[in-house]
């Protein structure tokens, strides 16, 4: 049996091991939290490192990928500094192909609804480190609000276009990559506290989409009606969106068990199912996903 781990810097409550057959193949995947421990990560990697088919980095990002340009962060590259055997991702891969499926499956399944609620309106948490969920929705004829700003450096400054989220990357990934992560992201406990900000553009917005933990942290205690497009949810987070009036949950990766693992999850078990020992092209991802049939899940909570 194949073996997929993802050692996160989030929160150990959200711990989750289930096996699966995937094209005929056993693998069990895994997700460990370390609670915000960067340290304690690494060396978990550094216990498991060839002892497990492929390794994915959960809470945290080695880089962005922005269009077709890579913009690292260093301060979580020692986080993986002990790995020299298995094979680790952080889930663009998957970014970049099984998310820009979320647009049009909202076109396909909620269509309808969408013009009901208002017509084609997004609200996307973050665009430059989910750039194919925010390219699938731009596609797709959305207006859409980005949020990079707003909730990865505190500033009240909405994004519009494709264009503005590549300037900007250009502009700030260089000194940004070589913060703290914790300075621009919730670690540990922190993931699982609610600080509600900018309602006015979840209001606004027929579609909230983007990273699970900044949505359930910033979104307001009324999302009557609203679409969520995310991926991570555990079985707390879809009660929690049902309890702020969320009508549908999709998840852009398949749910098992009851959660939707991260995108990075996902790719190191499609990795481990590939006995390639490496990260996969963006051709192999697309193959593989064919293969598997994997598009994005509807649920609807109210």
């Amino acid at each position: 049996m194949k073996r997929a781990v993802s050692i996160s810097i989030g929160s150990s409550k959200r711990d989750k091991a289930v096996t699966v057959k995937l094209l005929g193949e056993e693998v069990s995947i895994e997700r460990i939290g370390t609670d915000g421990d960067m340290e304690a990560a690494a060396r978990k990697y550094q216990e498991l490192d060839g002892k497990v088919d492929a390794f994915g980095v959960g809470g945290a990002d080695l880089g962005l990928m922005v269009d077709d340009k890579w913009y690292r962060l260093y301060s979580v590259e020692k986080m993986v500094r002990f790995i020299k055997e298995t094979p680790v991702v952080d889930g663009t891969g998957l970014k970049n192909t099984l998310e820009k499926k979320a647009a049009p499956f909202v076109e396909a399944r909620l269509g309808d609804y969408v013009k009901k609620m208002g017509g084609k309106k997004a609200f996307v948490m973050t665009g430059a480190d989910r750039w194919g969920l925010a390219h699938g929705f731009v596609q797709a004829g959305y207006e859409c609000v980005f949020g990079d700003l707003m909730f990865s450096l505190g500033i009240p400054i909405a994004l519009h276009t494709e264009k503005q989220l590549k300037t900007l990357a250009g502009f700030l990934m260089p000194i940004a990559g070589r913060l703290p992560f914790e300075w621009v992201y919730p670690t540990g406990e922190k993931q699982e506290e609610r600080k509600p900000k900018h309602p006015e553009h979840f209001h606004w917005a027929t579609v909230a989409a983007g990273d699970c933990h900044y949505i359930k942290r910033y979104m307001p205690d009324d999302m009557k009606g609203k679409i969520v497009v995310t991926n991570t949810t555990t079985q707390e987070d879809v009660a929690l969106f049902k309890k702020c009036g969320v009508q549908y949950l999709v998840t852009t990766t398949p749910v098992l068990e009851g959660r939707s693992f991260g995108t990075n999850m996902m790719e190191a078990a499609l990795i481990a199912i590939s006995g390639k020992k490496r990260a996969l092209t963006r051709d192999e991802y697309n193959e593989l996903l064919d293969k598997l049939s994997f598009e994005p899940t509807l649920q609807e909570l109210n």
